[in-house]
C-alpha cells in the first residue's frame, strides 16, 4: 500500500505539528488523509498508517473504528451521513431522511446501486442551533435541510 506524494506530504505536516516522538498524535489526521485518497480504509491502510506513525496497528484501528467520519468498509463516492439525534429528531430530521431514503432508493447502511451514494445514521454533529443536519464524506456540512435543499445538493453532486 502506497500513498501519493501529496498526501504523504500532507501527513508529514500534521506530524511536524508534534514532538518527534509523539508523532503518533497525528494519527486522525493521517487516517483522514489516507481514507481522502483511497475512499475507505482497509486493514492494509491502516497497518500502513501505524507503521508510518511508528505505533501498534491496534491502536490506529481503535482509532479509526471509533469515530463515525472513517470508513473500513468501501462505502458510495459520496456518503451522506444524517443526524439523528434529538434536536434533529425534533425539527422534523426524519422526514428529510424518509425523503432521502426515498429519493436514493436505499435505507440507512446502503449504497445505491451506481456506488455513488450511501447513507449514514450520524450521532451528533454539533450543530444542533442548525437542524436538521446532514454531512456529505465527512467534510461538508448542510444546515437547516429541506426537500428542496436535498434536491439542490443531489443536483449539486451530479455536476461533473
Amino acid at each position: 500500500m502506497t500513498l501519493t506524494t501529496e498526501s504523504l506530504k500532507k501527513i508529514e505536516r500534521e506530524v511536524a505539528k508534534y514532538p518527534a516522538d509523539q508523532k503518533q498524535s497525528a494519527v486522525m489526521s493521517a487516517l483522514r488523509i489516507t481514507q481522502q485518497e483511497k475512499g475507505w480504509l482497509s486493514n492494509d491502510t491502516i497497518q500502513f498508517v501505524a507503521d508510518y506513525l511508528g505505533m501498534p496497528r491496534i491502536a490506529a484501528y481503535e482509532v479509526a473504528t471509533f469515530y463515525n467520519m472513517y470508513h473500513t468498509q468501501p462505502l458510495g463516492k459520496y456518503k451522506l451521513m444524517i443526524c439523528t439525534n434529538l434536536p434533529c429528531r425534533l425539527t422534523w430530521q426524519h422526514d428529510i431522511a424518509a425523503y432521502l431514503q426515498n429519493k436514493l432508493g436505499i435505507g440507512f447502511g446502503e449504497t445505491t446501486e451506481d456506488g455513488k451514494y450511501t447513507l449514514i445514521e450520524g450521532e451528533c454533529m454539533g450543530a444542533c442551533g442548525d437542524a436538521p443536519v446532514m454531512i456529505v464524506n465527512a467534510h461538508r456540512m448542510c444546515s437547516f435541510m429541506t426537500p428542496e435543499k436535498v434536491d439542490q445538493l443531489l443536483s449539486e453532486l451530479e455536476q461533473p
